[in-house]
């Protein structure tokens, strides 16, 4: 039988471990004594996992409960959250808009309160897009900083278990819980370099929430914005060709899903040369604005979220990740907040930081927090 999502995109409930704050994982992950179905009915049969992912023994061993497993786009490979298989969660705060995918049940738990904090999986946004979706806080570690050892698909060059939680303080509890140290709360927030690279109006309200605490970024540009995405597009394409081509022999994926899969197959050597081109490319560009200012700013989407009849057809709003799939790419720590809404729709800010610097992008997002008050 197939686990069917709650409206607050739980798919199975359980308490694992004893604590004091709690947690919910993207099915994804292991978890010991459940499968790991990733939203898909091609996994419906697949065998229970033997041990946990290593990030939830990491949590359960440092006062962490796991409060059950969410839904996702399915095979983590969409960005509505949209899934006619496993269920679509409702957006808790924007109840006619997208959650966001893929992680979208990890998401919509945490905005709805259901849990402390939670785990998703980032390969190309999948953690920072449901999070300004949902108007809460989602961070993308740096590449390789949280292990991925028990995260289908077993081999990615661009994905990262990231965090969802509804304030900057618990972000910093969670990321002690897993080694990852914050340093004391900021006494003033280092330099930004802005990067206008949404719809004007958003940009401006950004620029606008800024200035409401009092900061006045730098103006930056990164040329190779798009060059990135497209990059990160034609890699992700490939690698989830190689993992998950073999369960379309079951015709039993979503047909969204499958023609995103299918279109790897036709990813050339040529053109993840290239890919890996741009990669370093746009590494070194982002390099060279840290090095300038400790943090970069941007919008997170670069349009307002659709809703659920917007978003209809998933593969038409795929370009909404275009402001964050380039840091998968980079491999450059972000972290998105939310900063407000616009024509009653949220809008949130995205903070890059240079590489092993998460604590920063949590201290900053502390601050601007306190400072207006969203």
């Amino acid at each position: 039988m197939r686990p069917v999502c709650e409206s607050n995109g739980f798919i199975e409930r359980f308490t694992l471990g004893e604590g004091d704050l709690s947690f919910a994982v993207k099915d994804t992950l292991d978890v010991a004594g459940f499968r790991t179905q990733a939203g898909c009915p091609a996994l419906a049969d697949t065998p229970v996992a033997a041990q946990h992912a290593s990030v939830v023994a990491t949590l359960l061993a440092n006062a962490c409960v796991l409060a059950g497993k969410t839904t996702l786009h399915e095979l983590a490979f969409g960005v509505t959250g949209i899934n006619p298989w496993s269920g679509t969660p409702v957006n808790p705060r924007f109840p006619s808009l997208i959650p966001g995918g893929s992680s979208s049940g990890s998401a919509a738990v945490v905005a709805a309160g259901e849990v402390d904090f939670s785990l998703g999986t980032d390969t190309g946004g999948s953690v920072r897009m449901p999070a300004a979706c949902c108007g809460i806080l989602g961070l993308k570690p740096g590449y390789g900083v949280l292990s991925r050892q028990g995260v289908i698909p077993a081999a990615s060059s661009l994905d990262s278990v990231g965090l969802f939680t509804r304030d900057a303080h618990t972000l910093r509890q969670a990321l002690n819980r897993l080694h990852i140290a914050v340093e004391s709360p900021l006494d003033a927030l280092p330099a930004i370099t802005f990067i206008p690279a949404a719809l004007p109006e958003i940009d401006a309200a950004l620029l606008r929430f800024l200035a409401e605490a009092g900061v006045q970024p730098a103006q930056g540009e990164l040329p190779t914005l798009v060059d990135a995405h497209l990059a990160g597009v034609a890699i992700i394409s490939h690698e989830n060709w190689q993992a998950f081509s073999p369960l379309l022999m079951e015709e039993s994926v979503s047909q969204d899903v499958a023609t995103r899969i299918r279109a790897g197959g036709s990813v050339t050597a040529e053109a993840l040369s290239q890919a890996e081109l741009v990669r370093r490319r746009f590494s070194d560009d982002v390099d060279a604005l840290l090095a300038d200012t400790p943090l970069l700013a941007l919008a997170t989407l670069p349009e307002l979220p659709p809703t659920l009849t917007e978003a209809n057809d998933p593969l038409s709003v795929v370009n909404l990740t275009r402001l964050v799939r380039p840091f998968n790419l980079s491999g450059h720590p972000a972290l998105t907040l939310p900063a407000g809404t616009l024509d009653g729709r949220p809008i949130a800010l995205q903070l890059v930081a240079r590489k092993g610097a998460e604590g920063l992008l949590v201290q900053a997002a502390e601050w601007l927090t306190v400072r207006t008050r969203r």
